[in-house]
């Protein structure tokens, strides 16, 4: 067995007279390195669950690829492009895509008697993945979304429900302005709430056939395609693929094919999400520095304390790098403590509010209703690992404190 090693483990198993010094600065530096983990974990696993939920959110809204109009990309204004089942078919069989549908999008105004709200009419075919919306539905139900006859039907957010004072049943008119005024009375079939305000302030579903005839469109003319992948990983990689496919291909009315990822349609949304990651690394490092300066203090004083034992240690014989060799196991023991409780402490809140939701938040504000977390096994060993790393490297200067105590003045050192 390594001496040093077992030199140290005597030491960190040795109990002693509870007055001494050290004993209360081994527990501080416990505790500030357990603290300090929790609270790297708990704040990864929370900006990590926290970017899941909103980027799944605004997904399902969106998909993770969209194809669409040229000139409705760099004019922002809607222009239809023509979705042939042939094409549909082609973007079906590119390797990597999960499901494709066809989209209709109109401007209008919902009006009620005491108020009115604009809204993006949403239109939907039958091979529309309703999961998302279903996930979301506070109350009523999907109706049969066609591309072939008018429902009159609509699904609506809480928040347009809430400022219309509408409910699952009520008569609405809504109003679309082109060269002329169309008018359609729709009946509400449903509410969802998903608090993402981007979306439910405005989006209204329903059918693709409304949505193309008031847009005066032909019949195999959409807004475009909406592309769900199978591996979240390889977004950029089927969106390479789509564009050999289709872009710089023009349609049967002249209009040019165009794709794009969700994170290019709503960059603002992930910029805002990216700037996350900073505020994850500099929470990293205020705690990597705390439960630094507590192990290099804590390592300080243990060395101080223990001066007739170094200088007992150097008259037998040891050298000053292996006395530092044992107070660096010394602290590698005092750490392993720490992790142990800071894993236990994190990782136990983190599940808790996985399975509880016990911390609520203010959806109108921050888009969830309770905090969200997502934990990662990968992340959480590099945390232990790096705190580990950068905690024994900030505590090699110090130990160097060892080479300066003379042994024949250290052995009658009380």
């Amino acid at each position: 067995m390594n001496f040093n090693l077992f030199i140290a483990r005597k030491l960190f198993r040795e109990h002693g007279d509870v007055k001494k010094v050290s004993r209360p600065a081994i527990l501080i530096a416990t505790s500030g390195v357990a603290v300090g983990l929790a609270v790297m974990i708990i704040s990864v696993c929370v900006v990590l669950g926290f970017k899941q939920e909103i980027s799944s959110k605004v997904i399902g809204f969106g998909s993770h690829i969209q194809i669409q109009n040229y000139a409705s990309v760099t004019t922002n204004s809607p222009q239809p492009i023509a979705v042939p089942p042939a094409l549909m078919k082609e973007v079906g069989d590119v390797k990597g895509v999960a499901h494709v549908q066809r989209f209709c999008n109109k401007e209008g105004i919902l009006k009620t008697d005491a108020d009115f709200k604009g809204i993006l009419l949403h239109g939907v075919g039958v091979e529309f993945d309703a999961s998302f919306l279903k996930a979301h539905m506070e109350e009523g139900e999907l109706p049969s979304f066609s591309d072939t006859v008018a429902s009159n039907r609509i699904v609506i957010s809480r928040q347009i429900a809430d400022e219309l004072h509408l409910e699952v049943g009520s008569k609405v008119f809504a109003y679309f302005f082109e060269n002329s005024v169309r008018t359609r009375r729709f009946t509400v079939s449903g509410i969802y709430c998903t608090h993402l305000t981007e979306f439910d302030k405005a989006l209204v579903f329903t059918d693709l056939y409304t949505c193309n005839r008031l847009n005066a469109w032909a019949p195999d003319q959409y807004s475009g395609i909406e592309i769900s992948v199978k591996d979240l990983n390889r977004v950029d990689e089927v969106s390479g693929a789509l564009i050999k496919l289709v872009n710089r291909k023009t349609d049967a009315y002249g209009g040019s094919y165009v794709t794009m990822t969700i994170q290019e349609l709503y960059p603002q949304i992930f910029a805002w999400l990216s700037l996350l990651d900073v505020n994850v690394w500099v929470i990293l490092a205020l705690m990597v520095s705390v439960a630094g300066f507590t192990m290099i203090s804590g390592l300080l004083i243990i060395i101080l304390e223990r001066t007739n034992f170094i200088g007992i240690m150097k008259a037998l014989g040891a050298t000053n790098r292996g006395i530092r060799h044992i107070f660096l196991y010394f602290a590698v023991f005092v750490m392993g403590k720490g992790l142990l409780w800071g894993n236990i402490i994190g990782i136990g809140i983190v599940v808790l509010q996985h399975y509880t939701g016990v911390f609520r938040l203010d959806a109108s504000i921050y888009y969830v209703d309770s905090v969200p977390v997502l934990f990662n096994l990968g992340y959480v060993l590099a945390i232990n690992a790096a705190t580990l790393v950068i905690c024994v490297l900030s505590l090699i200067v110090p130990s160097f404190l060892v080479s300066r105590i003379h042994p024949a003045r250290s052995i009658r050192f009380e």
